[in-house]
């Protein structure tokens, strides 16, 4: 009242001073360098490194102020060395010179296929089982070990951007060599030929990896008499191949949602139909996908080999 009587007219408050933070710069400077000195410190012990500091301000300044979130260390198949990564590199250019020559047609020459395992019983995925509830809700769910049967199947799967082109199981107790290899290749072969017609004449770009049984001698000279190119795939690196990062990952998943295996009585468990049951739940699966499923997985090829390329050759994050 006395100012206003003094003549203002600014009813608006000015801001006081008020209690000075405790959040300097720094502060701020020396907890970076002692999380940067040490990435796995837990809050309770970065707050004994600053007694004079309340845990919820250095949580404050940890996660807003410098912005830095704990991520889980990520499984790789192998620890790549400078030829590794050169290689990649290399596949990479190559690739993506190649689609930058061709263009979208590119796609349609891609064949690609690989082997994979079928369990019959599988666990549901760690993201499968989240539920919606309240942070109060009594009864949380939660996930008990189980001991799997080890009960699987070898399946052998080619495709490209518009389906599936051949599905092969191998006989339990058997293994892929390069004379089996051949003969499923020669398989492959009269599906394009009846699937894809043209595709034979227009070239074949075959992707698959350096498994043995693809590399030896007798597979090379197969490829040959087929005039396909074959595409060079860098060693240890499931991140560039569709079927691994595409087409089994979301098998995985959809696996985790099954139950093929669930009639334990004897006239079911003669090992055959069971194993008929399996195959065709994977098969309907695979028939059941749309052909921009599969369209989505070759394109996706463009930015694995970029992004390969632009971390020097190291593995591609999801």
């Amino acid at each position: 009242m006395q100012k206003i009587s003094q003549g203002r007219t600014d009813v608006h408050d000015e801001g006081g001073q008020g209690q000075p933070s405790l959040v300097t710069d720094d502060l701020v400077q020396h907890v970076d360098k002692v999380v940067c000195e040490r990435r796995r410190y837990t809050m309770s012990e970065l707050s004994l490194e600053f007694p004079q500091v309340c845990r919820m301000v250095l949580y404050e300044i940890v996660t807003k102020k410098l912005g830095y979130h704990k991520f889980c260390a990520r499984w790789v198949p192998k620890m790549l060395t400078d030829v590794h990564k050169t290689q990649r590199m290399v596949s990479a250019l190559t690739f993506l010179q190649r689609y930058h020559d061709e263009g979208d047609k590119f796609f349609y020459k891609i064949v690609t296929g690989d082997e994979t395992w079928v369990k019959f019983v599988n666990v549901e995925t760690k993201e499968q089982s989240r539920q919606w509830m309240h942070t109060h809700s009594p009864n949380k769910p939660r996930k008990f070990k189980q001991s799997l049967a080890n009960r699987k199947l070898m399946a052998t799967v080619f495709w490209d951007r518009k389906g599936v082109l051949l599905i092969e199981f191998m006989e339990p107790g058997t293994t892929i060599t390069s004379e089996t290899y051949c003969e499923t290749l020669k398989k492959l072969c009269r599906a394009i030929e009846n699937k894809r017609r043209g595709m034979l004449t227009s070239g074949v770009v075959l992707l698959h990896d350096n498994a043995r049984p693809h590399t030896a001698a007798r597979t090379q000279a197969l490829l040959q008499k087929f005039h396909w190119d074959l595409f060079d795939h860098p060693p240890y690196s499931p991140d560039l191949a569709p079927s691994d990062f595409h087409l089994f990952s979301w098998k995985k998943v959809w696996l985790g949602t099954q139950c093929l295996c669930v009639k334990m009585n004897e006239e079911l468990m003669d090992g055959v139909k069971t194993n008929e049951e399996l195959m065709d739940g994977v098969k309907d699966w695979l028939s059941s996908q749309l052909a921009t499923f599969y369209d989505a997985g070759i394109v996706k090829l463009v930015s694995q080999y970029d992004k390969c390329l632009n971390s020097e050759g190291d593995y591609v994050e999801k």
